[in-house]
């Protein structure tokens, strides 16, 4: 069998919190993957639908596109959950055409990433601890229910700014996720990219004893699933653990 090439990923964050994530696991995978990042502008750092959707406003994705021109990315992600899920699944749709159109790549959200992963990993019910404010948790429990996605228990940490999400350290994110994981749910859905979770993925689910899915991790998920690049690695959790 001829050896994978390294996959070439684009990836398009607003703002700074944990974007440290995409090329440390760009560098935990084999072979490992050429990482190109690009910040995307805003008006607000804010967990709130207004500001949400004016970061995920296409003319927005399509600013931070024009970056990535030019480097041979093989798929494009747009790495905010919330500033996907809150303009519902059209506005998802025309997020994912705009970028195609613009880059020519498959393109995809963290959002979608997330949909498919719960699939993947065959988790028929599921818990949410969101860092964010109670109304924009309840958007993503419902975002979810379009594809049958049974949540049982979600939680709301009420932060509003990505950038204090991004302070959140090791002791935080692991608190979040054992206080968030019923014994009845098959995997727990932390779903912020501002949130660092990549390095501690495996205690994350030794200490929650269930899949975890995080939002940095499934986004890189997505954009190897998408190029046809997704092979099985050891450190990043059971989403990676076997591929169909």
């Amino acid at each position: 069998m001829p050896r994978i090439q390294p996959a070439r990923l684009g990836f398009l964050y607003p703002g700074h919190a944990a974007e440290d994530d995409f090329p440390l696991m760009g560098t935990m995978i084999e072979p490992p993957a050429e990482v190109h990042l690009v910040h995307t502008g805003f008006l607000e750092d804010a967990h709130t639908v207004e500001a949400l959707s004016e970061m995920g406003s296409v003319s927005r994705l399509l600013q931070g596109a024009t970056s990535l021109e030019g480097f041979g990315i093989e798929s494009v992600m747009w790495t905010s959950t919330s500033a996907s899920f809150v303009l519902g699944l059209d506005g998802i749709r025309q997020q994912i055409d705009a970028l195609e159109k613009q880059l020519g790549v498959p393109a995809s959200t963290t959002a979608m990433a997330f949909a498919r992963a719960v699939k993947a990993v065959d988790a028929k019910r599921v818990a949410i601890a969101a860092t964010y404010p109670e109304d924009v948790a309840l958007l993503f429990c419902q975002f979810l229910n379009h594809f049958d996605i049974d949540v049982v228990h979600h939680s709301s940490r009420g932060i509003v700014t990505a950038v204090e999400v991004g302070t959140l350290g090791k002791e935080d994110v692991i608190e979040l996720a054992f206080q968030n994981t019923p014994r009845e749910v098959d995997a727990l859905l932390i779903p912020d990219t501002a949130l660092h979770s990549v390095a501690w993925l495996a205690e994350l689910e030794e200490i929650t004893d269930t899949t975890v899915l995080t939002a940095n991790q499934v986004s890189f998920w997505e954009a190897l699933r998408l190029c046809g690049k997704l092979t099985p690695q050891p450190r990043l959790g059971t989403l990676f653990e076997e591929i169909p």
